[in-house]
Parts: C-alpha cells; structure tokens; sequence
C-alpha cells in the first residue's frame, strides 16, 4: 500500500485470529493466526479453494461468528466487546451483505426488497422508499424495474437488486460472498463492473472467491489455504 494507506486507520483490522471448532470428533483448527487490514475505499478479494476457511473468515467479517483467540477492530471499534444486541446493531448499519443466491423475497416488488433492511431500523417509509430509490440509482438499475417482483429478473438484474440492498443502510463495508457464482460470465462481468462504480464512488468492498478471473477485479488479492493468509499485493 502507499504511504498514507500505511498512515491511515484501517477499516478493517484483524490481529492474529484463530478459530477452533469443538466437536465430538474432537478439535478443528479452521484458521491459524489470521492477520490483515483493509483500507477505507479498498477493493480487495479474498481468494481460497473449498475447505480453505474463507467462509469461516467471512463470518467473522460480519460479525456472524466470534475468533477462538485474537482481536478484530472494526473501524477502530474491538467487536468482541461489543454485546450482542450491539453487533445486532453493526451487522444491521455498518455492514452490507450480498450472497451467491441473492437471498431476495420473490413475492415482493425491487423497491420493498430495497427497503426491507431499514424497517428493522424504525426508518419512515417516506425516507425508505428515498434511500431505497437512491441505492438503486447507484447499481444503475433502469426505474421502470422497480415496481417488478424479483422472479421477474434475471439473474444479473437479481444481483444489482441484492447489492443495492446491501448499499441502503450507508454501510462502511459492503461484504460480497461468491457474488457471480450464479451468473455466467457475460453477466458476472457486469455485477463486476457495478463493485468498480462501487469503490470509485469510496465505498470499501470485501469480495470473497474461489475464482481467480473474479478476484483479479480487485486492487488486492489476500489468498488464504488450509485456513492460513498469504497476504496479495497491491496492482
């Protein structure tokens, strides 16, 4: 990173983590003394086969899982003292979730998918449907899908709606988890396209992949195998 990455705070700061899993099978040491950050505006990839522990790192990103040992800051704040209503709070506000399988309500029109994060955040509709209008102007969906149900979009158009969702709290990290892995590659081309509109616009993207050609969108690429980092460069 230049110089004033180094100088500046990292959004994301993770400090030697380890996570076991405790069975009757006995131990499962998933990953082994995990460190790296992650810059405000950064676009980077997280790069591992299956088995390699990204996904068990991506729940700890989210703060859906807590390390065994180690510490992570989220812009500066230790998440494991946060309670549990507090990281309610942090998964709900500061960071914005897109999966594989879009995870969207089919019966439901674009808009009110959109809004759905911010009724659980006592947001007025008339503010939701603006925010929610705004996050979709941002994935450059056309405004004649809005009132669509999602079953009536295609798999790319899905995705959009999905990462505008993901965009309609603000977040400080939007955390995208094999987000082509569904999509053939003209298609994925463009959900690739709508993260660099994303990251120019200063929003900081975490993506996580087992593919290279996805990965090499990013500025950086952290691989991780058999749950240990080998941190990327820079481009």
């Amino acid at each position: 990173m230049g110089e004033a990455g180094s100088t500046a705070r990292p959004i994301i700061d993770i400090r030697h983590i380890h996570r076991i899993f405790e069975s009757e099978a006995g131990l499962a040491h998933i990953l082994h003394d995990i460190s790296f950050t992650v810059q405000q505006g950064e676009f980077v990839a997280i790069i591992g086969p299956s088995g390699s522990g990204k996904s068990t790192l991506m729940n700890i990103l989210g703060c859906l899982d807590t390390p065994t040992s180690g510490t992570y800051l989220l812009e500066g704040l230790d998440v494991a003292k946060l309670t549990d209503d507090e990281l309610a709070e942090v998964r709900a506000t500061r960071i914005g979730f897109v999966f594989q399988s879009f995870n969207l309500l089919p019966r439901m029109s674009v808009l009110d998918n959109v809004m759905l994060p911010l009724a659980y955040i006592d947001v007025p509709r008339r503010e939701r449907e603006m925010r929610a209008v705004h996050a979709l102007r941002a994935v450059s969906l056309p405004l004649d899908h809005y009132d669509h149900r999602t079953n009536e979009l295609s798999g790319g158009q899905m995705q959009r709606v999905a990462i505008a969702r993901a965009l309609v709290n603000d977040p400080a990290i939007i955390l995208a988890d094999e987000p082509t892995g569904n999509l053939d590659s003209t298609t994925g081309h463009q959900v690739l396209d709508t993260f660099h509109h994303l990251k120019d616009q200063g929003k900081t993207i975490v993506l996580i992949t087992h593919d290279s050609s996805v990965a090499a969108e990013a500025d950086r690429i952290v691989t991780i195998r058999d749950g240990r980092i080998f941190e990327g460069s820079t481009k």
